[in-house]
């Protein structure tokens, strides 16, 4: 079985890390892989939301360490391991416009939270556990943990975090906001694909023009990013996307209305 499995159920598209025996701790080949994955979601028209998690009993261990015994790297060597293999993912995901979501169980440590924290939602089971780990050995966050985490849970949160290395449970991690909801792990992955089903049926292309807009929206000024939206929406309001979900909502076939 591949270290990291790919494949698409109608509308949404599960990224599978699966080195279980390794707490899912990711080799280079994985993150290839993960990138790719990442840019066939966003290429295939029958994607419309990405779930990401993880085999056995652990979202992500971080890189896998034994992997790279033996190996001497300079400090140019070391830049552009990070640059050129591990930043894939963080690049790919950037440039993904639709929407993922990262499912938590056991541990997300070092890149393995920094990974998790680059997907739009988080949802945590009750075995989950976050932590910045790599000041513990000396290190500083090599996959974008300076860059996800402050905006996500705000400086201060964020500096603790990252300067202890210390770990948060699914609680403590839904008081901070890290995560989006918590839930047994038995059913965690089935709330997460409901979720996505419902984002699924939205119009694709308003699901993406908001995401687009949240995103560029935190290095905009208020004037930049409502200038933004204003032409987001002219287009969003010419398509036949926008147009089906207004008669949805009107003759009441929106799932909201289904569920009550």
């Amino acid at each position: 079985m591949s270290d990291l499995q790919y494949s698409v159920d109608g509308a949404v598209a599960t990224i599978l890390l699966n080195r279980p025996h390794r707490k899912n701790a990711f080799t280079l080949e994985m993150v290839d892989e993960w990138a790719a994955a990442l840019k066939s979601a966003a290429a295939d028209d029958r994607v419309r939301v990405v779930v990401v998690t993880g085999a056995g009993d652990a979202f992500c261990s971080g890189v896998d360490l034994d992997a790279f015994k033996g190996e001497t790297r300079g400090p140019l060597q070391e830049k552009e391991l990070l640059t050129d293999r591990v930043h894939q993912v963080a690049h790919a995901m950037a440039a993904l416009p639709k929407p993922v979501i990262a499912v938590v169980r056991g541990v997300a440590v070092g890149a393995g939270m920094d990974m998790s924290l680059m997907c739009d939602i988080r949802l945590a089971g009750r075995s989950a556990r976050f932590s910045e780990g790599y000041i513990r050995v000396g290190l500083v966050p090599g996959d974008g943990g300076c860059y996800y985490l402050p905006r996500i849970i705000g400086v201060a949160n964020a500096l603790r975090l990252l300067w202890t290395g210390e770990f948060v449970d699914a609680d403590r991690a839904l008081a901070l906001g890290l995560v989006s909801e918590v839930h047994d792990d038995e059913s965690v992955l089935g709330e997460a694909y409901a979720l996505a089903e419902t984002i699924a049926a939205r119009a694709p292309i308003a699901v993406e023009m908001i995401k687009r807009s949240v995103y560029q929206g935190l290095d905009q000024s208020l004037t930049s990013a409502l200038d933004s939206i204003s032409s987001h929406q002219a287009v969003v309001l010419s398509t036949q996307d926008s147009a089906e979900a207004f008669a949805a909502f009107k003759e009441r076939r929106d799932p909201v209305f289904q569920r009550r």
